[in-house]
């Protein structure tokens, strides 16, 4: 039997694998470990993850897997998994992440549980089945498959699996600095995050930047009653508001210069042009009049900074009194694309407030931040992935530069210098975060025969520049 008829094969067996029940036993498997990362007392489930499913599972595949505890934070251990078969061919990255967000369980539709796959209305409920269970599964049952219809790869893999994504991956960072060299590949082919359109594929090439931070003023110790004091005493909330007001204005557009996205290369912005957010069932509807103006949606998304205030504290919101708050809190963060580097944007956040009259006003950064990164769309390992998901489904694909949200890109672009490309299976209505998480059926079944021909590619005739 030749190449072509064996690729045929392999496809037909990933599809027997969906259709006979065993993706979702598989996964099923897999959702019911509570790896919450947020939660102290669910971390040993991390350990038990990685030790009980996932290393048996690649063991089994040929792969050497390695549980190693995080650098920074010894209750979320990263694993590697390697398979080396030969020194003259390609070796390829991967990366996934094995924890989740809290399950909600008191907040799931009848019938729903996080913590078990259930099947209704052409999806699969569960915690993880979109971020990132369902996509790490995915790719490991097409290897699978290719290891069990040819009998070798044809390449090298090289396998990340961490257990603190959703806390920002402590220690990853560090890990791949120390570890640079063990990791060296040719080129990073992963899952996470969702396609452009449900219905179609996608792939992108880096990651929005992200920083979170926080904004206070307090102008006393306490709080005053506003019938006394009110008109003679600064009130925090309203200052605070104005300060913000000069930051973004009310159609969500940057309005300091120095934060706003710098222009696009004529590569990227020809590739966003292309896109088209059409939304699905569960999708938001777009406000058309918010964010940069002159720029399509896709543009906003992919090809601009964003100023978002995620939260708001002054006073006693659940049981307000009449009185002056004595401080006010608002929980900001941005997203923004290559171009714009972290250590830039507290400084020139500092130097608007102080120019426009609010020096009183603290900025406290929260959290790790992280660089934006992204892949030319013209990378010949861009136009060979394309090309592979074209031939095995027969469908248009979306390239993206850059995905809206963050994801650790950066790490492995930027500080490992390998070239990434990421190949999402989820879409923008599965509810990732919050409760009913799912993942399509229909898009699953592609994203299994998509992956089994990239990763059949690769073996048989993969990029000329690798």
């Amino acid at each position: 039997m030749n190449g072509l008829n064996l690729k045929t094969k392999a496809i037909n067996e990933i599809e027997k694998y969906f259709d006979n029940g065993l993706f979702l036993k598989e996964l099923d498997t897999r959702v019911k470990f509570q790896t919450v990362s947020r939660s102290e007392n669910k971390r040993p489930e991390l350990y038990r993850y990685l030790k009980e499913n996932l290393s048996p599972y690649l063991s089994k595949l040929g792969f050497n897997c390695k549980i190693v505890d995080n650098v920074e934070n010894n209750s979320m251990p990263i694993m590697t998994a390697v398979r080396i078969e030969e020194k003259n061919v390609p070796t390829i990255f991967s990366y996934a992440h094995a924890d989740v967000v809290p399950g909600h369980e008191d907040r799931w539709l009848d019938g729903l549980s996080p913590w078990k796959i259930i099947e209704k209305e052409n999806k699969y409920f569960g915690r993880g089945t979109a971020d990132n269970k369902g996509q790490h599964t995915i790719n490991f049952a097409a290897l699978k498959t290719v290891l069990n219809v040819r009998g070798y790869l044809g390449f090298n893999i090289k396998i990340l699996i961490e257990t603190g994504e959703e806390v920002g991956s402590p220690g990853l960072k560090k890990f791949c600095k120390e570890n640079a060299k063990f990791l060296s590949s040719d080129l990073l082919i992963a899952s996470d995050g969702p396609r452009l359109n449900s219905f179609k594929p996608s792939i992108f090439l880096g990651s929005r930047g992200e920083i979170s931070f926080n904004l206070e003023l307090k102008s006393r110790e306490e709080e005053h009653h506003s019938g006394n004091w009110g008109g003679l005493l600064s009130n925090p909330a309203i200052i605070l508001s104005n300060a913000i007001s000069t930051i973004v204005n009310k159609n969500g557009e940057i309005l300091v210069s120095e934060l706003k996205a710098k222009p696009l290369p004529n590569s990227i912005r020809k590739s966003i042009r292309k896109l088209k957010i059409e939304g699905d069932k569960n999708s938001p509807k777009i406000d058309n009049f918010w964010g940069e103006p002159g720029n399509t949606s896709a543009e906003k998304l992919y090809g601009t900074n964003t100023f978002e205030v995620k939260a708001w504290k002054a006073g006693n919101p659940e049981e307000p009194a009449n009185a002056i708050p004595a401080k006010a809190k608002a929980i900001c963060h941005m997203r923004f694309i290559k171009g714009t580097k972290v250590k830039d944007i507290i400084p020139a956040l500092r130097k608007h407030l102080k120019n426009n009259g609010f020096k009183k006003i603290k900025i406290e950064l929260d959290g790790e931040p992280r660089e934006a990164s992204r892949l030319d769309p013209d990378h010949p390992y861009v136009k060979w992935v394309l090309n592979s998901i074209k031939k095995s489904t027969n469908l248009e694909v979306d390239a993206i530069p850059n995905i809206g949200s963050t994801i650790p890109n950066d790490i492995f672009s930027e500080h490992l210098q390998i070239p990434t490309i990421w190949i999402p299976h989820s879409y923008g209505g599965c509810l990732q975060h919050a409760p009913n998480e799912h993942i399509l059926k229909d898009l699953t079944r592609n994203a299994l025969k998509l992956m089994t021909g990239i990763w059949w590619d690769l073996g048989e005739n993969p990029p000329k520049i690798l």
